[in-house]
C-alpha cells in the first residue's frame, strides 16, 4: 500500500501532508505524557517488528500477494498515538533508505497506515472489544476485537488510499475503490491471522504489555518490559535472517491495481533520487537473499535506533519542563 511519487497530484499530496503532520505534531505531546523511559524500547522495538514484518510478503491470490501493515498491531501494544509514531519511523526509514514508497507520497502514506490504519483501527478494537466483552470472556473478546478490526483497519485505508487515487484524477473512484478494497479484504484476512496470533501469545505471556489490557483501564507505565524486549529482539532477528529471503516475489495490492488498471507507468520518467539501498538491494551483494537479509537488518535496527533516541531525547526536555515548572509545559 506504499504509494510512489507519480500518483498523487500537488492538491492530494498537500492536503495529506497537512493531515499528517497534524496527526504526528498531536502524537507527539500525547506519547510524552504516556511513555516512560523504561516503555521507550518497546515502541523501537514495535516499529522494528513492523519493519521487518512488511519485507515479508505472503501470496494472497492471481499472482498478488501482501504484507502486514501493522497499525492494529502497534496500536493494541502502544496506544494509537505512539503506533503512529511508531509506523511514521518505518514508513521515513523505508521512504528514505530503500525508495518504498516516494518521497513526495510520504504525508499521504503516513495518514493511511498510520492515521486510518492504526489510529481507526484502534477505535474499532475498542468498539468490538467493548461490545463483545459483554457476552464472551475478555480474553476471547480482546482476540475477536484485535481479529476484526485488524482486517476492517486494513480495508479502510486500502479504501482512503483510493479516494487519493481517485482525487488525483489518476482513476475513476468507482473503478479504484473496487479494485483496492476487492484485493485489500484478502490481504486483511493475513493481517487479521498474524496481529491476533501476535496478540494471543503476548496476552498469555506478558499481558501488561497491551495497552489499557483491553480497555480495563491499566496505564501504559505500568509495566517494565526488560523481558519481553529481550525475546522480540529475538524473534526480529530470526525474521530477518531466516524469514525475509523466502517473502513472496508478486506484487503487492497496490501495484497489482496499478498494472490491471493501468497506470503504474506515471512513475515513469519521474528523476530517480539516491537511495543508500534502493528496492531492498545492497552495493556489492549479488546474492539477493543475502542482499534481502543486510537490508532487513540495517533497516530494523536504523527504525529502532532511531526512535529510541528521539523518544529519549523528548522524555529529557519533558522531565526539565517538570523540573522548572513543577507541570509539564506542552509546548516543551
Amino acid at each position: 500500500m506504499h504509494i510512489p511519487d507519480g500518483f498523487l497530484d500537488a492538491r492530494t499530496i498537500a492536503a495529506a501532508s497537512a493531515l499528517s503532520v497534524a496527526g504526528i505534531v498531536y502524537a507527539v505531546r500525547d506519547a510524552r505524557k504516556q511513555l516512560t523511559p523504561s516503555r521507550v524500547p518497546l515502541v523501537g522495538l514495535s516499529a522494528a517488528f513492523i519493519f521487518a514484518a512488511q519485507m515479508l510478503n505472503f501470496p494472497v491470490a492471481a499472482g498478488t500477494s501482501g504484507h502486514l501493515v501493522g497499525g492494529v498491531l502497534a496500536a493494541v501494544l502502544l496506544g494509537p498515538n505512539a503506533a503512529l509514531l511508531a509506523i511514521t519511523a518505518v514508513l521515513i526509514v523505508q521512504c528514505l533508505v530503500f525508495a518504498d514508497g516516494g518521497i513526495l507520497a510520504l504525508g499521504a502514506n503516513i495518514f493511511n497506515m498510520g492515521i486510518v490504519c492504526a489510529g481507526g483501527g484502534y477505535i474499532l478494537y475498542r468498539s468490538i472489544d467493548r461490545m463483545a466483552s459483554k457476552v464472551v470472556s475478555p480474553r476471547t473478546a480482546l482476540l475477536f476485537a484485535v481479529a476484526l478490526a485488524a482486517w476492517g483497519a486494513t480495508v479502510l485505508a486500502s479504501i482512503t488510499c483510493a479516494g487519493q487515487l481517485a482525487w488525483s484524477g489518476i482513476a475513476p473512484w468507482r473503478a479504484t475503490f473496487t479494485a483496492m478494497a476487492g484485493v485489500h479484504a484478502l490481504i486483511g484476512i493475513g493481517e487479521a491471522v498474524i496481529t491476533t496470533l501476535i496478540i494471543a501469545a503476548v496476552s498469555r505471556v506478558q499481558p501488561g504489555l497491551i495497552f489499557g489490557v483491553a480497555g480495563k483501564g491499566r496505564p501504559l507505565t505500568q509495566t517494565q518490559p526488560t523481558r519481553p524486549i529481550l525475546t522480540g529482539l529475538l524473534v526480529l532477528a530470526g525474521l530477518a535472517l531466516f524469514v525475509s529471503p523466502f517473502a513472496c516475489r508478486w506484487p503487492d495490492g497496490l501495484e497489482r491495481v496499478a498494472s490491471v488498471m493501468g497506470f503504474e507507468t506515471h512513475t515513469q520518467n519521474l528523476p530517480a533520487l539516491p537511495s543508500p539501498m534502493a528496492d531492498y538491494k545492497v552495493p556489492g551483494v549479488h546474492s539477493a537473499p543475502l542482499a534481502t537479509i543486510l537490508a532487513g537488518t540495517a533497516g530494523a535496527a536504523t527504525v529502532f535506533t532511531g526512535l529510541w533516541l528521539t523518544s529519549r531525547l523528548s522524555l529529557r526536555r519533558s522531565q526539565r519542563a517538570i523540573n522548572v515548572s513543577g507541570t509539564v509545559d506542552p509546548t516543551a
